[in-house]
C-alpha cells in the first residue's frame, strides 16, 4: 500500500477537475484516481455549481499525491508554479514532452518547460542537469546553459557535450 505525502499540491481548475485528472493517471506510471467528491445544496449561492458536479478529485502521479478541485473560474495557472518531471532518458523526456504538450500552449514552450491543455506547467528536464548545473567549473555550466537556453524541448545529447 501506497503513503501519500503529507504535502499535496491542490490544483485549481473551472470545471475540468476529472478530465485533467483523467489525463494526467493515463500518461504517468503507478497513477490512479484515489476518490472524487461532489458538491452538494450547501453553499450553492456562493459556488454556484450544480448538485452532482466534481468538487474534488484525489489521485496520483507516480505516487505524488494530488487533488484537483472544481472550483469555478476565478483563478487560472500562471508560470509561478510548475511541475518538473525527472527524466532518465531521451525516449522519456520525449513521451513526456508530446504527452503533456499535446494541445497545450506552444508559446510557452522554453528551456525544457511547457504548458498542458489545462494550463498546468511542466518541466520536463533530465535526471542529470542538476550535476551539470552545479559544478564546481562555472565556465561548463556556462556552456550547459547557453545550450539549455536555445532549447525548447531538453536533448540530453546536446547538453552533455555542452558540458564537455
Amino acid at each position: 500500500m501506497s503513503t501519500l505525502s503529507r504535502i499535496t499540491p491542490c490544483l485549481w481548475f473551472d470545471r475540468q477537475a476529472e478530465e485533467a485528472a483523467n489525463y494526467y493517471v493515463g500518461i504517468f506510471p503507478h497513477s490512479r484516481i484515489h476518490g472524487m467528491s461532489r458538491y452538494g445544496e450547501a453553499g450553492r449561492e456562493i459556488h454556484g455549481m450544480a448538485p452532482g458536479t466534481v468538487l474534488t478529485v484525489a489521485f496520483a502521479l507516480d505516487g505524488q499525491a494530488f487533488t484537483a478541485l472544481n472550483g469555478g473560474p476565478v483563478f487560472t495557472f500562471n508560470e509561478a508554479v510548475s511541475f518538473q518531471v525527472l527524466c532518465d532518458t531521451q525516449e522519456q523526456i520525449d513521451f513526456y514532452w508530446d504527452r503533456l504538450g499535446f494541445q497545450g500552449d506552444p508559446a510557452a514552450q522554453q528551456c525544457g518547460w511547457l504548458k498542458d491543455r489545462y494550463g498546468v506547467s511542466w518541466q520536463i528536464v533530465p535526471r542529470q542537469l542538476d550535476a551539470l548545473l552545479t559544478s564546481p567549473d562555472q565556465a561548463r555550466v556556462d556552456r550547459v546553459l547557453s545550450a539549455l537556453l536555445r532549447m525548447k524541448k531538453l536533448e540530453v545529447d546536446a547538453l552533455v557535450h555542452a558540458a564537455g
